[in-house]
């Protein structure tokens, strides 16, 4: 497998729950698994969460599992036919008490607070902004509409409204049960859907942290930036998550296509500066669900990202549901390893003005400058929680950053660190036995050769999470 810093994300789906497909597809480079939470139940991800472990240690690797919440369900009921044409100018009615299936003159809510949300004048986009309704007025439960823009709407599709505003909480019953399921197979990351502001977070971790008590395990929180509410709350939401989601379709359709590449640079950027990691997902390699070959349009798409510094990339349905799942995880590596390539590293300006006020924070960041001007051939952190090697992962560096635990749960976790390959390792309790023990490993597995410098970072004593305080320059013997 290539050397890549950008990691993969990938649904698991219908089209790879295979076993030796999913396997193939972890060796071709999948880092991170999505179970989808929108589809199936409990049981069904607790199976395929066993399938991914399996296959991970098949393929000598560990990956991480992403829990990904449905979140509200804030959509238009069934139809009689499954489906109706709307014509511009006709007038339909939502109807938040209609229990009978839908028809051209109007449809069912599963969101029953659709009335209470909008007003006169406002726009309601659905199936992705692909239908637009002009809300001309609320009667009791009903939403009359004028269709503005017109087309096929079949069975539950989503609604927006441009600009936000609706209220459904981001944690639904469901959500609630859907973070114990994922607790008992001890999801790595648990994405959470709709996330307003930092309190929809703090909540997700509250329930994610009692859930998993049991269990005695903590997982990464992961808010999907999807509602133009949580725009002028990024910064909030980021102190209260471990990473972001920049979710491309919601998030375009509340705001508007032209607004979201900006975004997207700019929700990075906030993410690196506040030492989070941010996925870009959403119609990256759209296509190839149906296609062999991406378009030239979701190469640069993906490049891009790439090079605005993103952790990792999305696969959704070209992996869940599409034909080419395996080399559409190949086709993204490719282009990723070749986008990495034409990055300029500026680590001298990252750290310029910059103070410096914790031990640990200080010694990632003096491996960094000192390994990148001495064109080491490797960055070593001896780390319990990840810290050291999430820290060293928000600069731009040429040099790869191994990351060293004793838990397979900081290792999973790590799994979606950019520039970071975390391996499982035994160490000594004496911190120069386990020094040698770091550099034997590496070099057993072809990392370092005689010859290479790396830079190498631990914590005395041993063992103590937030305790790294030593930096040492080495020569491989």
């Amino acid at each position: 497998m290539m050397t890549r810093a950008t990691k993969i994300v990938a649904t698991l789906g219908p089209a790879s729950s295979d076993p030796d497909l999913l396997e193939q597809m972890i060796r071709a480079g999948v880092d991170v698994v999505r179970l989808n939470f929108s589809h199936g139940k409990a049981q069904d991800h607790i199976e395929r969460a066993r399938l991914v472990r399996e296959a991970a240690q098949r393929a000598g690797r560990e990956v991480a599992i992403m829990a990904d919440l449905q979140g509200p369900k804030i959509r238009v009921g069934k139809f009689a036919e499954g489906k109706v044409m709307l014509e511009n100018g006709a007038s339909f009615v939502l109807d938040a008490s209609r229990t009978e299936p839908g028809d051209l003159q109007g449809v069912g809510l599963d969101y029953k607070e659709l009335p209470r949300d909008v007003k006169p004048g406002d726009l309601l986009l659905l199936n992705d902004g692909l239908i637009v309704l002009t809300v001309e007025a609320v009667k009791g439960e009903q939403v009359l509409t004028i269709v503005k823009l017109g087309g096929e709407l079949s069975n539950n599709k989503g609604i927006n409204k441009q600009g936000g505003g609706l209220t459904a909480p981001a944690l639904t019953a469901k959500d609630m049960d859907d973070i114990k399921t994922a607790m008992s197979f001890q999801a790595d990351y648990i994405a959470v859907s709709f996330p307003k502001n930092a309190t929809d977070m703090e909540m997700a971790r509250q329930l994610a942290n009692v859930a998993g008590a049991e269990y005695k395990h903590k997982p990464g929180l992961i808010a999907k930036i999807e509602r133009a509410e949580a725009i002028p709350h990024l910064e909030e939401i980021l102190r209260a998550s471990d990473g972001i989601m920049v979710a491309r379709g919601d998030l375009a359709v509340e705001v508007g296509n032209a607004i979201v590449p900006a975004l997207q640079k700019r929700m990075i950027k906030l993410a690196r500066e506040h030492d989070k990691v941010v996925i870009t997902a959403t119609q990256m390699m759209e296509s190839m669900i149906t296609n062999p070959v991406p378009t030239r349009a979701e190469v640069s798409d993906v490049a891009n990202a790439v090079l605005d510094g993103t952790d990792a990339v999305m696969l959704s349905a070209e992996t869940a549901a599409g034909k080419f799942p395996l080399e559409t995880v190949q086709e993204m590596a490719k282009i990723c390893s070749a986008a990495e390539g034409a990055e300029e590293v500026e680590l001298d300006a990252d750290f310029s003005g910059q103070t410096f006020t914790r031990i640990d924070y200080s010694i990632a960041m003096g491996a960094m400058f000192t390994a990148h001007h001495m064109g080491a051939k490797a960055i070593v952190a001896l780390t319990e929680s990840g810290s050291t090697a999430l820290w060293m992962s928000r600069h731009r560096i040429h040099i790869p950053i191994y990351a060293l635990t004793t838990k397979v749960a900081a290792q999973r976790k790590m799994a979606l660190f950019r520039n970071v390959s975390a391996l499982l390792m035994d160490t000594s309790a004496d911190r120069d036995t386990a020094l040698l023990q770091a550099e034997a490993h590496l070099k057993s597995r072809g990392d370092v050769a005689a010859g290479d410098v790396y830079a190498i970072t631990c914590g005395e004593p041993m063992g103590t999470p937030g305790g790294t305080n030593m930096l040492k320059i080495c020569k491989v013997s």
